[in-house]
């Protein structure tokens, strides 16, 4: 009994040893990919500043014809949101948190009585929706963990178009947000209307003189928005992916640690198993010998 025990025990332990090989490796990749991906985010920060600045300038050179493009409109009767997640799981709480804070916003609106059309990018999201019986419009998959600007403009044309044509009142984001290593958090952001955001405003704040604009305002903006929305979707393809890779690297840390820790019990206890069944045999074998020694 004790044998077979500490064959299971042996088939056991292999498995686990193999299995943190897997999660050694897939550390070892995510911790490899993370500055790679905070590079880009402090690469693409020139440019996406320099668009919001564009925009903010525009703004406050003609409101009136800002205002077509600017601000949020009283009634939206559709709103497309855009769910950004991974290809990919074992990566901790990453995709759990944008697909739930997806899942209240779909919710929300449709509490509202606008109607939320819903675009994915990532294969985790369409499948989370599709499995709750949630339409998706169209999913985007494939570039996640290493997303191009190409990428970005293709989810960009697909959504402006309905927008542009007056199918839907506003655009929404949502995805994880990379601050630090140690800190990333889930947003919704609105991405049309344009928002123009205060740490811009306050930029130009200390501009003074006279801007005149070529096209007209309401012209430009409209040229605008779609390189703002393709700028804010790099942004938060590029974040989302540094996000993965950290959230990854810990999870694939912490499933190490814990197969390093099963692996040594599970040590404890055949070796344990191993020495009951010695100590059996000794006693079987002393047993006979006194047996045959009181039968003489």
């Amino acid at each position: 009994m004790a044998g077979g025990q500490e064959r299971v025990l042996r088939r056991r332990i292999k498995s686990v040893n193999s299995t943190r090989k897997i999660t050694k490796a897939m550390e070892l990749i995510a911790a490899s990919q993370i500055p790679r991906s905070t590079a880009r985010i402090v690469a693409n920060r020139p440019y996406r500043r320099g668009v919001e600045r564009i925009v903010v300038a525009a703004a406050l050179g003609d409101p009136v014809a800002a205002a077509k493009l600017i601000a949020t409109p009283e009634r939206v009767d559709v709103a497309l949101v855009l769910v950004i997640t991974g290809d990919r799981g074992l990566s901790g709480p990453y995709n759990n948190g944008a697909l739930r804070a997806g899942e209240r916003l779909v919710n929300e609106l449709t509490s509202r009585g606008t109607r939320a059309r819903l675009y994915c990018a990532g294969r985790k999201s369409a499948a989370f929706y599709r499995f709750r019986g949630v339409a998706v419009e169209e999913v985007f998959s494939g570039f996640t963990d290493r997303p191009t600007f190409e990428d970005a403009r293709t989810i960009a044309y697909r959504l402006a178009a309905p927008y542009l044509s007056g199918e839907a009142q506003q655009i929404l984001l949502v995805s994880t947000r990379y601050h630090s290593a140690g800190a990333q958090g889930v947003e919704v952001q609105q991405l049309l209307p344009l928002v123009v955001p205060d740490v811009a405003v306050d930029a130009t704040a200390g501009l003074h003189g006279y801007v005149e604009f070529e096209p007209d305002v309401d012209e430009l903006l409209a040229s605008l928005a779609p390189r703002a929305l393709e700028s804010e979707i790099f942004s938060a393809l590029l974040e989302g992916a540094a996000a993965f890779h950290t959230s990854q690297q810990r999870a694939m840390a912490a499933a190490t640690d814990n197969a390093d820790d099963l692996s040594q019990n599970l040590t404890r206890v055949m070796n344990r198993a191993r020495q009951d069944s010695i100590t059996n045999e000794i006693m079987e074998i002393v047993g006979g010998a006194e047996a045959l020694r009181s039968g003489k």
